[in-house]
């Protein structure tokens, strides 16, 4: 083969200097003497998930983690006081559009306790059932990027596949794969056919069926276990002190989710655990989601089978159940009281809390905050890589599911 000799000039050519940042002599010898180097993971990168760290190493040991987030900001919050209340919900869908049914119901309940709309019980059925299913393909997601992290193609097309059946549910009830903005406020948008719910009750046995195989191939690989278990220790201590939330929290030992501590919708009506572990490190991230897999299986299967007739929308909304015409002009009408009214929602990774702020006066939200899951567990993410080889920088991202689309939101 022949040779091509590249000249790479030592110094920046004259015309050029400008553009070059100037480091000490001294810095770069002093750098050498302690063996520290910044290595910059991302933006754009697929194992960074378009967020920039910046890590100081020490040889090949991480001795810190500087997350530098804001590369998809869309300033979700800033265009929410330009729009309507109704015209929010396919807005605030945005920041994790794999789990979207539960930001959804999130700022549908906040706006419901201002305005002190009940909710009927088969709508309440209903939206349980689209939050599971989408915290089933959040949880298979985050499983596929996690495998793609580890180089295992096989373990990231799995998850993939049995997230068809998800979308496929998604479709067949709301008519879109995601962001459906199926959930408004007093209710749904339409009923579900008998039919379509017996399909999605089939389906996660196929599913459960399904997840045998993926366990078998990749979680119980001894490769991935080798990668992943006593990797990226968050203890149950620092888990609370730096705000983690969600699955990862649980997998720290912390016994908390939303939806045992203050149910909202059909979840004081089924039964299901609350899934933990002890170790904390990257392994048990993993086991915890998809141990909640099966409880979110559960759950669907009960709220079909137990699932009420009647109406899915308040009479507060609509008079009969079709959410037509001067119904949404009603909706379109919404001003909440004076005051600020906030929700915690369950959401796939975690809590995601929804504050809207009123004036009284506008059909416009005077302020809305929405702080997801991500943005309050990324300290906890980065603490987590201190002490870590490099190499397993990822394996650790991967464990803990990081959207950055979902922290800049």
């Amino acid at each position: 083969m022949r040779e091509v000799a590249i000249d790479v000039p030592v110094e920046p050519p004259k015309e050029l200097e400008s553009l070059f940042l100037p480091v000490p002599k001294e810095y770069v010898e002093e750098a050498y003497k302690k063996d520290e180097f910044l290595v910059l993971v991302g933006p754009q990168h697929s194992g960074s998930g378009h967020m920039r760290l910046i890590v100081r190493v020490k040889g090949d040991v991480i001795q810190e983690v500087i997350p530098d987030p804001g590369y998809v900001h869309r300033a979700i919050e800033k265009l929410a006081e330009n729009r309507l209340y109704i015209q929010n919900i396919p807005l605030v869908e945005r920041p994790a559009i794999m789990d979207s049914a539960n930001l959804n119901l999130g700022y549908v309940r906040a706006i419901e306790d201002a305005m002190e709309i009940e909710v009927p019980d088969r709508a309440k059925y209903l939206r349980t059932i689209l939050a599971e299913l989408c915290r089933i393909g959040t949880h298979l997601y985050d499983a596929a990027i996690l495998s793609v992290f580890l180089g295992h193609t096989t373990g990231f097309m799995y998850p993939f596949g049995i997230r068809e059946l998800i979308c496929e549910a998604l479709v067949k009830m709301t008519g879109a794969r995601f962001t459906s903005s199926f959930i408004i406020p007093g209710g749904v948008r339409r009923d579900v056919e008998k039919e379509t719910l017996a399909w999605i009750y089939s389906a996660t046995f196929a599913i459960e069926r399904r997840l045998k195989s993926f366990e078998r191939i990749f979680i119980k690989n001894p490769t991935v276990i080798a990668r992943l278990k006593e990797v990226g220790v968050l203890s149950k201590k620092e888990a609370i002190e730096f705000g983690v939330v969600g699955p990862f929290l649980r997998a720290s030992g912390v016994e908390y989710d939303a939806r045992k501590v203050e149910p909202y919708e059909a979840y004081d009506r089924v039964d299901w655990d609350i899934v933990v572990a002890d170790e904390g490190d990257s392994y048990s991230r993993l086991l915890v989601r998809a141990n909640e897999i099966g409880q979110s299986l559960k759950i669907i299967r009960q709220c079909i089978t137990d699932i009420p007739e009647g109406k899915v929308i308040s009479d507060q909304i609509c008079e009969g159940n079709d959410i037509r015409g001067e119904f949404f002009d009603k909706l379109a009408d919404i001003v909440l009281p004076t005051g600020e009214y906030t929700t915690i929602t369950e959401a796939g990774r975690g809590s995601v809390i929804f504050t809207i702020v009123s004036d009284g006066e506008s059909n416009v939200p005077y302020r809305l905050r929405i702080v997801t899951p991500g943005w309050l567990y990324l300290r906890g993410f980065v603490e987590s890589l201190k002490g870590e080889r490099l190499a397993d920088l990822q394996a650790i991202y991967g464990s803990f599911g990081y959207f950055p689309p979902e922290a800049d939101r």
